[in-house]
């Protein structure tokens, strides 16, 4: 399952670079000394060139924030202007993750947000680590498919436990390997300074930026960091900042269940039983995996599990759920192996996307608080309470994600405080399954009085902002053009 994670930023002098070299910086939002190349943007992967109204560049930051002046790593922008005469400046957008490639979504979402381009450049990027800015690729293809098909997320012997717990340290091997020096220079406060060096690169004396999921954490820490610079700022899908490892995978637990429970009764289905109903579906393709119509590949209860959870990201998604449920139930293993290639990126041709590596680079430099094998052993009595479904599978995530990994983690969890900061607009949404309802309240109160502003959707699916709400639409889109903040404590139904 996707990731949400921790880290507290480490206040340090700003910096700009002139091409290639460190330059010094000032806070009344001067243009940078370094000066991007725009031009047309190429085929990234598997999409096509976007159209001629994008351009693409790259921004050159420090490899280590501590050294300014040392080595750089050159990060992918993307950008659209703005069309109106009544220009605030960028908007800059971050789609979560961590490890999602602004650069490939960017074109994507802008359709959703084009009355925003009237005012804002549309602006994204891949941050280091991701994509076109160093992403990292920890193993390929062959070794990704033979890992899903030998290797149980949920082990229940000694020899399941060994083996999920060797792959897991094969995997950050792989990373190191594949990331070398960049591996320790990753994290979100790494980015966040990118964010704030991006903003005086492009000439904005303040930050304009939509956060979705993991991207409201790395608001969050930016605007810690840097709550002068704060201008019109969104957190949609907001994650807990108060939250360490631990916690997190708790939450998910609840937002997974959550949201398996309204999907259930809206199917007409008692939740309760519904839920044991998966259960044992899923403990039947433990010790018996579905055969699928895809070539060799059978359906295993991990791969069945992130194919449930896929579904339950969007409430659209909803009869994909039933269908493929249906067929498992018939023994038939295909609709939920392809709800999990969705989530992995894989395509027909097997090759896999690199999202979840670069998310797992990130986020195992961001977190500290890495649970031993015995306590997690303790913690999964509590874990399956919460989720019959999906809690043994986020119990034992909090023990292999990061086991044996090469580099230390930083922080246990977040520093979002922004005393001085603008009025940030925090939206949770009540149906949340990946960043839980909790969380957003919980990132209005860290970021202070007077900065967060809490508006609540009563919703399903990951995510507020563009998902069926005109009154969360209005009133984000009241913010972002005109800066009218809404009130606290805002209520959409």
């Amino acid at each position: 399952m996707r990731r949400w994670f921790r880290w507290a930023a480490v206040t340090a002098a700003a910096a700009l670079l002139a091409t290639g070299c460190g330059s010094g910086s000032s806070d009344d939002g001067e243009p940078a000394a370094q000066r991007l190349d725009w031009g047309r943007c190429k085929a990234t992967g598997d999409s096509p060139a976007p159209g001629d109204d994008w351009q693409c560049a790259t921004l050159k930051a420090p490899l280590d924030w501590s050294k300014p002046d040392g080595e750089t790593i050159g990060l992918a922008l993307i950008r659209a202007k703005a069309r109106g005469d009544d220009r605030l400046g960028s908007l800059l957008f971050n789609f979560g993750g961590p490890g999602g490639s602004g650069v490939s979504m960017m074109p994507s979402y802008a359709a959703a947000v084009s009355h925003l381009r009237e005012r804002y450049d549309l602006v994204s990027w891949d941050p280091r680590g991701v994509g076109a800015s160093g992403g990292v690729r920890c193993r390929g293809d062959e070794e990704i498919e033979a890992a899903e098909a030998a290797v149980d997320a949920t082990p229940d012997t000694p020899a399941e436990e060994k083996a999920y717990l060797a792959d897991a340290a094969d995997f950050g091997r792989g990373c190191a390997k594949a990331a070398g020096k960049l591996l320790e220079h990753v994290s979100t406060t790494d980015t966040a300074r990118d964010l704030d060096l991006m903003r005086q690169v492009l000439g904005d004396g303040k930050l304009h930026y939509f956060g979705i999921s993991y991207g409201t954490e790395l608001g969050g820490v930016y605007a810690h960091l840097f709550p002068k610079n704060v201008g019109r700022v969104v957190l949609d899908a907001a994650v807990d900042p108060s939250a360490d490892t631990v916690g997190h995978a708790e939450n998910q637990a609840k937002g997974f269940q959550r949201a398996l429970n309204n999907y259930l009764a809206s199917t007409g289905q008692d939740p309760e039983r519904g839920t044991r109903k998966i259960a044992d579906l899923l403990r039947r393709i433990d010790a018996r995996p579905l055969p699928t119509s895809s070539p060799g590949r059978r359906l295993t209860q991990t791969l069945a599990l992130t194919g449930l959870v896929l579904p339950l990201y969007s409430k659209d998604s909803w009869p994909a759920l039933t269908s493929a449920l249906e067929a498992a139930e018939q023994g038939d293993g295909s609709e939920l192996l392809a709800l999990a290639d969705g989530y992995a990126e894989r395509d027909s041709s097997g090759r896999y996307g690199t999202t979840t590596h670069s998310q797992r680079v990130i986020s195992c430099l961001d977190d500290r608080r890495r649970p031993t094998v015995e306590e997690t052993k303790k913690l999964l009595p509590r874990f399956e309470r919460i989720s019959p479904v999906f809690g043994a599978f986020l119990g034992w995530d909090t023990a292999g994600w990061c086991h044996d990994w090469p580099v230390a983690g930083r922080h246990d969890t977040p520093e979002v405080s922004a005393p001085g900061a603008a009025p940030i607009l925090v939206i949770g949404n009540t149906g949340d399954p990946a960043t839980p309802y909790e969380g957003a309240r919980r990132m209005a109160d860290e970021l202070g009085d007077g900065v967060g502003v809490l508006l609540t959707w009563k919703g399903e699916g990951h995510g507020a902002y563009g998902s069926g709400s005109d009154c969360v639409d209005t009133a984000v889109d009241a913010y972002l053009l005109h800066g009218t903040v809404p009130p606290e404590g805002k209520v959409c139904s």
